[in-house]
């Protein structure tokens, strides 16, 4: 699981690039808040829209190749944003990392499921892996571009090289050991329930998305604070995520799947308005901490119980949960971007704020998989 773990924070440190570069595209080279969103959603087209014909090819074949070129795709995509002054490449380029997220993720859930059997914990630090990354992204992002400007971003393209590598050589050692077969699948699809948990996931995606958008150029712009405590905010919020992806593991094994994914669920709406109350930019901090924190409880926990709804098609329950439903709150992106033109920033989270009603909802329809 260790390394499926690394691979998975190596991968979505690139996810956490774009909105820890995001304000510096807004502040460098003026580009709109429209504009700025519309990267979010380049990154989202290219991670969303393949991952269910990725998720059937990695159920069918093993594709060992997949996971290591896509880590490279997303690196060298999103490295090379920076460098261009032209808002089409940036686009073209975060599309392109975006497709490499995409190769990633199904074959990559697949095999971590393997290796975590049937333990909601073991399958949380494979999850907890991708929120490192987007959590150590804003830390090292922001201050390099602080400091480097954007074409700081090439910085960041030689980590992607050397996991790709690393992961096609564990690839090719497993290919010869004695998980090198198919793993059996158990139990019948419930595409209706899965269905029901795909609509769960993208409403959580479209609060998650708009706050790693957002919630820097909040400080910035709303809170007066500078372009560096913003970048701090963005990171105590992703690392609020991995905290919240490890207890959302344990607890589940604990009261059960279901149900810790509507505490997390009902617990973001009194987070999300406490921070939204506070407007002291010090103060606020760790209320951006904890919003991180409770918005992933259900992080893994989603994940784990899409495979247990298909477990017939461990890949492309992975494509969709760590993917396209995933990604797919990038789609609303320059909807919000528009309410950011007309009322700042604030206005863009406090409607974020009102959104996990209905997530609360939608969540009263999922059911525990033993008791199916």
């Amino acid at each position: 699981m260790r390394i499926w773990a690394s691979a998975h924070a190596v991968d979505d440190f690139y996810q956490g690039l774009v909105p820890a570069a995001v304000p510096y595209f807004v502040l460098q080279r003026d580009f709109s808040y429209v504009q700025a969103s519309g990267l979010a959603l380049a990154a989202t087209l290219g991670s969303a829209l393949p991952q269910v014909p990725i998720g059937l090819l990695a159920d069918r074949y093993r594709l060992r190749w997949m996971s290591p070129l896509g880590i490279g795709l997303a690196g060298t995509g999103a490295g090379l944003s920076g460098l261009s002054p032209s808002y089409p490449v940036v686009f073209a380029l975060l599309l392109t990392a975006g497709v490499g997220i995409a190769m990633f993720h199904p074959p990559a859930g697949r095999d971590a499921r393997r290796a975590a059997g049937g333990s909601a914990t073991a399958m949380s630090y494979f999850a907890a892996g991708g929120s490192v990354g987007f959590f150590i992204a804003p830390a090292l992002v922001t201050p390099a571009l602080d400091r480097l400007g954007m074409n700081a971003t090439a910085l960041f393209v030689p980590p992607a090289v050397l996991m790709g590598f690393v992961l096609l050589r564990h690839h090719t050692r497993a290919a010869t050991g004695p998980a090198a077969g198919k793993a059996r699948r158990r139990g019948r699809d419930r595409p209706g329930l899965f269905a029901a948990l795909t609509a769960v996931e993208i409403v959580r995606s479209t609060i998650s998305t708009g706050l790693n958008t957002f919630i820097s150029l909040y400080w910035i712009r709303h809170l007066e604070a500078s372009s560096g405590l913003g970048g701090l905010a963005l990171t105590l919020e992703l690392g609020g995520g991995v905290l919240g992806t490890l207890l959302g593991g344990r607890l589940a094994d604990r009261v059960g799947m279901v149900r810790t994914v509507q505490i997390g669920n009902a617990a973001m709406l009194p987070a999300l308005w406490a921070m939204l109350v506070c407007d002291d930019k010090y103060a606020a901090l760790p209320l951006a901490l904890l919003v991180g924190l409770i918005s992933n409880i259900p992080f893994a926990v989603l994940i784990k119980l899409g495979q247990d709804y298909l477990p017939s098609r461990p890949g492309t329950a992975a494509g969709v949960t760590l993917g396209l439903a995933l990604s797919a709150g990038g789609l609303f992106m320059p909807l919000l971007g528009i309410v950011a033109t007309h009322h700042g920033p604030r206005g863009a989270l406090t409607v974020l704020a009102t959104v996990p009603v209905l997530a609360i909802l939608l969540s009263t329809a999922l059911r525990e998989p033993d008791r199916l």
